[in-house]
């Protein structure tokens, strides 16, 4: 049964009318079709009404909706039949049917491309390549099919001219792997001759509006329709289609499908030479008949790739064989407009014989083999004509409607069988229903010497001249007492009929009354030998294969053909007789109004078609006691939450018995009856309480899952996070343990090991110790220090923290500390390094110590000094506890000035080889020397006097145990490196640093005193005014003199501010100099910048750039 629809939208199936009448299915019909609700039920049956305009439920979402679904969970659709096939097919491996009847402009071809469109959609879903190319194809044979076979009619803009079933096979996973398509009666006639408002079929127009007009020129054709007589005909009339853009679709299908390039152009030019033979026109001359235009058929011969004499010959002579002559009759001027209509006609429809069977060859299953890939099932889909009534009905609607007759017969037994053997197999008594049986009218048709077909397959044998009349006398003697048949010498009071050409038959779909005119050439079908052996003879082998009777020789005796009749009955025997082998689905097609309109219902025409098509019959049948039947699983599956006995599982015995419960429990007892399997529902008012009472329920059913599965969900998390924090807590915990255990396995007996575990390497702890690693290491540093240092004599430990103090102040710094050698510290009193004046300096050194009261000797060593007159000096430098002195070695080591250490602000050392060292006071009057040695020579002692100083005020801060203010001091030096001719360089630097520099060398300084931007240092003093420094400004210095002075100030030049609190208390704050380098005239950054300058390539190779490549440290504060 059908998903409930609101009432608005009528009954969703006929079968739950509530009274079974015309008026009341016409009046839910209208509703539904006024309401866009085309489609309806009767049971499995879908009746479809055209609605002449696009509706959007074909998409995606729509296929979803329907995918997998049963009939009655979603609204009537094509797409609900098509599951319903397409699953049968797959769970019972039964090959099935979908046959969609109808008349002409019902909407059969367009049922038929949705019904493709869905089983395409929800097959393959591994996406697999070659299901997805047969799939494609056997979705583009569609338009090729069309084009070729389709034309616009008085009640079709696309009415299919020919019969069409279609095989789809699938493997066992349910994917198609093929498919077959046979072909049905194709209405040649209308190659040649169409009725008013018609067109041909649509090749020919979407040739010559589709067609480039390069392609037109090769095919001797112009897009003017009216210029061909085959076609002239429709030339004016408007369609719905598109026929310049189908051409591209349809070149672009048969690409797809697989057609060559060369197979594509033949058929163009067989569509080419059609129109051309339409315009040949025949004239008398005498008894001699000619072609009145002998250029047309020397196209037509370039056309079919023939000679030119062989073509004019075959439309003009007939060869007949008379015993062993042969002779050429020459045909009249009506034979041979026979002949070449019959051409023309014999042509097409072995072009779309061709076609078909080139497309059968393609999408055929290929490489199968049942033992391996398991059986192949079918889906079958039936596009057929349509009953066709029309002004002038000839030999084409005859065979329409006998097709018709013969597809109602089987739909009447097909549903009358299914449902008595339903009936039967459950054991439910059947009543019969009364109902028309088209079987008599088949038989009228085809019934062996006495029907129709018979007796005109022997008029057609009758030895001399047979015209249409002798036809219908036939008829009208032989068939005069049958109650379906009738004709004007029959009936003479009925003027409808024409004397010796009319006759009417009766038919399910109404009376029809056929003209004999006609019938027994388009029966016979003749066509001269003559075209068969021209067309073999062509050059062209797609041609040539159309035609392999064409190779017989003239003279050869064959069997008599089969009349057109007696093939398309055999066909259509055939056809039912496949259809009858499968399981059927039926769509019933509707036209609603003649004027193709999307709003107007037509009550009688509608009336007629669903009495023809048995449609009431139908709902009656499916009724006959009972509307809705359903396996017992099913419905307990479906309804078991109505009744507490039921749900949500039953004790009872079986099934059935759980069903009896359940109907018991709602009262319908007297309603139902209870089948072998099934379950029988009498009334749908049952059937729609049921669904009210399980739609109530399911409201409650949901909000107690929904209410169970959240508390479900919540326990699940829950018991997800407890175990989870427990994992991580134990994991914590082993990792920790693994860690500490590694560590004390990988340092165990280090006391015992001669470097004290320096060689062990630290496993790698989890992130929770990375702190804790820290610590432990700086534990084991300082625990394997002082194992170390215990080693060390007293006496050799103040120049080891000194050369300790050393390596944190000037690493990556200097390449050389002079760590490799004694620290001696007094080298004026070695004789190695003083060998003549040592004696002189050590009274002089004792008598500083009684007059100042030092305790120790820090440093001393020869120096030389850079005076304020750029003289180069020899001195000497004194370093003790208490002062730093200035001394004369020249005269007996006499002091030239005492600086007290505590008036020291800071010391500044290069990092070049020159050893020079700056001692910065807190007077400005900085000591700017040299240090040297004798022995060796060019001894490094700068990391020497650097250790022992800041060794010095560490352990001064140590004793007294203060801390400072942690101000810090900083001198920031910009240089500028100009690539002129007059090198040199501008150097800005600090207000209280330039007065030292004025006292150096004040014809330096260039220009006035500025401030720069208002920067600050560190120490709040502001940047100062611009010195340059050139070799041509005439000095009385050397460039090594000059170089001495710029290295004082360039970044070769490091810091150590030695700062001391007011009062006694003193504290060491270590910072390294913050030195900037820029280039090429741009701005000095600020004081509070770190980042390091980038060096331009082209200045690379200065060396006072090369100078400026240093690491800039950050501070050190507090060391212990």
């Amino acid at each position: 049964m059908a998903e409930q629809e609101s009432l608005e939208f009528g009954k969703a199936d006929f079968v739950l009318m509530d009274t079974v009448s015309m008026p009341e299915f016409m009046a839910n019909l209208r509703l539904r079709f006024e309401k866009g609700r085309i489609y309806t039920f009767i049971g499995e049956v879908v009746v479809s009404v055209n609605p002449y305009k696009s509706l959007n439920i074909y998409g995606r979402d729509t296929i979803e909706q329907y995918k997998g679904r049963e009939l009655y969970e979603r609204p009537p659709h094509l797409f609900a039949i098509a599951d319903a096939a397409y699953k049968a097919m797959k769970r019972r491996s039964k090959d099935t049917c979908i046959v969609i009847s109808g008349e002409s402009g019902a909407g059969k071809t367009e049922a038929s491309k949705y019904i493709m469109q869905y089983i395409a959609a929800i097959t393959n879903p591994s996406q697999r390549a070659e299901i997805e190319r047969v799939k494609n194809m056997l979705l583009k044979s569609n338009c090729v099919l069309e084009a070729f076979g389709n034309a616009k009619t008085n009640r079709n803009d696309n009415s299919s001219r020919f019969g069409k079933y279609m095989d789809i096979n699938f493997d066992f996973k349910g994917d198609p792997i093929g498919g077959h398509i046979n072909n049905y009666l194709l209405e040649k006639s209308r190659v040649i001759v169409q009725q008013p408002g018609e067109r041909s079929f649509h090749s020919f127009y979407q040739l010559l509006q589709g067609g480039s007009d390069q392609m037109l020129r090769s095919l001797h054709l112009q897009k003017s329709l009216s210029s061909y007589s085959y076609i002239h005909v429709g030339a004016q009339l408007k369609s719905s289609i598109n026929d310049a853009a189908e051409f591209k679709v349809v070149a672009d299908a048969m690409k797809v499908i697989g057609f060559k390039p060369e197979e594509i152009q033949t058929a163009y030019k067989i569509l080419a030479a059609i129109l051309h033979l339409g315009n040949l026109k025949f004239v008398v001359d005498g008894d001699t008949t000619l072609i009145e235009d002998g250029k047309l058929v020397s196209i037509i011969a370039e056309l079919l790739s023939t000679k030119t004499d062989m073509v004019e010959k075959a439309l003009l002579y007939r060869t007949v064989a008379t015993g062993r002559d042969i002779i050429d009759k020459q045909h009249t001027e009506q034979e041979a407009s026979y002949g070449r209509d019959a051409f023309a006609k014999a042509i097409y429809e072995r072009l779309f014989c061709w076609i078909v069977s080139r497309i059968n060859d393609i999408i055929a299953v290929k490489n199968s083999d049942t033992t391996i890939h398991g059986k192949n099932t079918v889906i079958g889909v039936l596009d057929i004509y349509g009953f066709e009534i029309f002004d002038n009905n000839s030999f084409e609607q005859f065979c329409i409607n006998y097709c018709n007759e013969k597809l109602q017969q089987l739909f009447i037994q097909l549903v009358l069988k299914q449902e008595q053997e339903e009936y039967q197999r459950e054991g439910i008594p059947w009543k019969h229903i009364d109902y028309f049986n088209n079987q008599i009218i088949v038989d009228l048709v085809e019934q062996q010497h006495k029907g129709i077909i018979a007796i005109l397959d022997d008029a057609c044998m009758n030895v001399g001249k047979v015209t249409d009349e002798m036809f219908l006398e036939a008829l009208n003697s032989k068939l005069g007492k049958h109650g379906h048949f009738s004709s004007r010498k029959l009936c003479a009071s009925d003027k409808i009929l024409e004397f010796d050409r009319d006759f009417r038959i009766r038919h399910y779909a109404g009376d029809v009354v056929y003209s004999v005119v006609g019938f027994i050439d388009k029966n016979k079908d003749t066509l001269f030998q003559d075209f068969k052996r021209l067309m073999y003879n062509s050059s062209n082998p797609v041609l040539k294969n159309m035609w392999p009777e064409g190779k017989l020789s003239i003279t050869e005796v064959t069997k008599r053909p089969l009349t057109a009749a007696t093939l398309f009955k055999n066909s259509m025997i055939a056809l039912v007789d496949n259809l009858a082998s499968k399981e059927p689905y039926y769509v019933r097609c509707i036209k609603p109004n003649d004027m193709k309109s999307p709003q107007i219902f037509d009550d009688e025409r509608c009336r007629h078609q669903v009495e023809y098509l048995g449609l009431l019959e139908n709902v009656r049948v499916r009724r006959a006691g009972f509307a809705f039947r359903q396996t017992y699983e099913k419905f307990l599956h479906r309804y078991k939450m109505i009744s507490e006995f039921t749900w949500p599982n039953h004790d009872l015995p079986s099934d059935k018995e759980a069903v009896k419960k359940l109907v018991e429990y709602c009262g319908f007892q007297d309603d139902v009856a209870y089948g072998k399997t099934k379950i029988f529902i009498r009334t749908p008012r049952t059937l729609f309480t049921l669904e009210e009472l399980r739609a109530q329920m399911l409201v409650r059913i949901v909000l107690f899952l929904q209410k169970v599965w959240r508390g479900t969900l919540a326990r699940m998390r829950y018991k997800r996070t407890r175990a989870a924090l427990t994992i991580i807590r134990y994991y914590r915990r082993y990792k920790v343990k693994s860690y500490i255990h590694e560590v004390a396995r990988r340092f165990h007996g280090i006391k015992t090991m001669r470097d004290y575990g320096k060689h062990v390497q630290w496993p790698t702890p989890p992130k929770v110790l990375h702190r804790f690693e820290e610590v432990l290491q700086a534990i084991f540093n300082r625990w394997r220090a002082s194992q170390l240092i215990k080693t060390i004599p007293a006496s050799d430990l103040p120049q080891v923290r000194a050369k300790v103090a050393a390596v944190e102040m000037l690493k990556g710094q200097r390449a050389d500390l002079g760590l490799q050698r004694a620290w001696e510290g007094n080298y004026l009193a070695s004789k190695p390094d003083t060998p003549q004046t040592s004696g002189t300096f050590v009274p002089v050194a004792n008598e500083l110590k009684r007059k100042d009261k030092y305790m120790n000797v820090l440093f001393s060593c020869h120096v030389r000094k850079v005076n304020r007159f750029s003289k180069v000096e020899d001195r000497a430098i004194f370093v003790t506890d208490r002062h730093l002195y200035k001394m004369d070695p020249t005269k007996q080591y006499k002091v030239m000035k005492t600086i007290p250490l505590y008036n020291l602000t800071g010391l500044s050392v290069s990092n070049g080889k020159d050893q020079l060292v700056v001692f910065h006071t807190k007077d400005n009057k900085d000591l700017i020397v040299c240090l040297f040695s004798k022995q060796p020579t060019h001894e490094s002692r700068i990391g020497e006097l650097v250790g022992v100083l800041v060794n010095h005020f560490k352990r001064i801060i140590h004793l007294e145990g203060r801390q400072g203010d942690g101000k810090e001091a900083v001198t920031v030096i910009w240089v500028r490196c100009y690539e002129s001719v007059d090198s040199g360089v501008e150097i800005r630097v600090k207000e209280a640093d330039l007065k030292e520099i004025k006292r150096l060398k004040p014809e330096l300084v260039r220009g006035t005193l500025s401030n720069h931007n208002g920067a600050r240092d560190g120490a709040g003093q502001g940047f100062e005014s611009l010195l340059t420094l050139q070799e041509h400004d005439g000095l009385n210095t050397t460039p090594q003199q000059i170089g001495s002075l710029v290295m004082m100030f360039c970044s070769h030049i490091m810091i150590w501010p030695l700062r001391a609190n007011e009062g006694p208390q003193k504290r060491l704050n270590l910072l390294s100099q913050k030195l900037f380098l820029k280039l090429n005239g741009s701005h000095p950054p600020y004081p509070e910048c770190h980042s390091s300058p980038k060096i331009p390539p082209t200045q690379r190779s200065s060396p006072i750039t090369r100078a400026g490549r240093i690491h800039i440290a950050h501070p050190v504060v507090d060391a212990p």
